[in-house]
């Protein structure tokens, strides 16, 4: 049965890559849906446009080709003025970025061939989606939503260093930017309330707020975060010295880290996240994009957005 499909492309994802290796995804595309429109993004928040005006037009399914921060604008497509335009689209995902994240919280298998499978072979799932309330670097509110992880700290430091090495044509991995940032860094003074419950006040080195899984380009923050049990896996992880960082940071990598006396996980529908006011621009990243700062909000809007995956 022939689904309307639009594809949207971030041909800048994968530092570039993507627009290279287009023509061979086209062709694979073509084999495996036969029939689509496709749609290259030129600038930011573009996907999203894209993205909700195909679904106006009558699309069912929505393919992104690109990482984690080009599916995170695509599914904020699916949204108008904070309601689902159309529950029954879903979203198909061509992993093509330098983390892809979200992709490794779904399950889907590396590949092209084998991703293109999920989307055609794999029913749709449900799944929860995250909605933040934040301010923007010159303190104007916004709203959006996220797919996977959103984090506040060190997390939004290292992304901030890395895309200031990007401007300027260099390249560095995410490992190797987060123990450099760290060597500057300070933790973060922040109040948090978890469904209404003050945590107790002290300094955090990262706070992710977990939908999926995994973040920061293969890190397993939230090892046993689900992604349709209506509930974040909030992991807090309290100021450590240097030295103790890197005996340790490897060991979110393999999940292993929750029994660390620092880090504490804490399961919730809303949290709420005030910086002590002595903290300059505690910044926030989503879904791997540097998106604002606190203070801000984060819910939980459950089983309301579908994937095409094999959960």
């Amino acid at each position: 049965m022939f689904v309307k499909t639009q594809v949207i492309v971030n041909p800048e994802s994968d530092r570039g890559r993507t627009k290279k290796r287009w023509e061979h995804i086209k062709e694979a595309l073509k084999f495996f849906l036969k029939e689509f429109k496709y749609e290259f993004t030129e600038k930011p928040f573009q996907a999203a446009e894209i993205s909700r005006a195909a679904i106006k037009e009558g699309s069912e399914l929505i393919v992104g080709v690109g990482g984690d921060g080009t599916m995170n604008e695509i599914s904020n497509g699916f949204f108008e003025n904070k309601n689902i335009i159309n529950p029954k689209v879903a979203l198909g995902i061509v992993p093509s970025g330098t983390g892809c994240d979200f992709s490794r919280s779904l399950n889907i298998p590396s590949g092209l061939k084998n991703a293109l499978r999920v989307i055609t072979q794999a029913s749709s799932s449900m799944i929860d989606i995250g909605k933040i309330r934040f301010r923007d670097h010159f303190n104007k509110k916004h709203e959006r939503f996220f797919l996977n992880i959103a984090d506040f700290g060190i997390g939004g430091e290292v992304l901030n260093k890395m895309n200031q090495k990007m401007a300027k044509r260099k390249t560095s991995s995410y490992l190797r930017s987060a123990v450099t940032t760290f060597i500057t860094y300070k933790s973060k003074r922040v109040r948090i309330k978890i469904d209404g419950r003050q945590i107790p006040f002290d300094e955090y080195l990262i706070g992710a707020i977990s939908n999926g899984k995994i973040f920061g380009k293969g890190m397993k923050i939230a090892p046993y975060a689900k992604l349709d049990d209506g509930l974040f896996d909030v992991v807090l992880i309290k100021s450590m010295k240097f030295l103790e960082f890197c005996r340790n940071i490897l060991k979110i990598y393999s999940g292993t880290h929750l029994s660390h006396p620092k880090v504490s996980l804490i399961r919730g529908k809303k949290i709420e996240i005030n910086p002590e006011s002595s903290e300059k621009d505690v910044l926030i990243e989503a879904d791997g994009e540097l998106i604002g700062k606190l203070p801000a909000t984060f819910e939980i809007v459950p089983q309301s957005f579908l994937v095409k995956s094999f959960l």
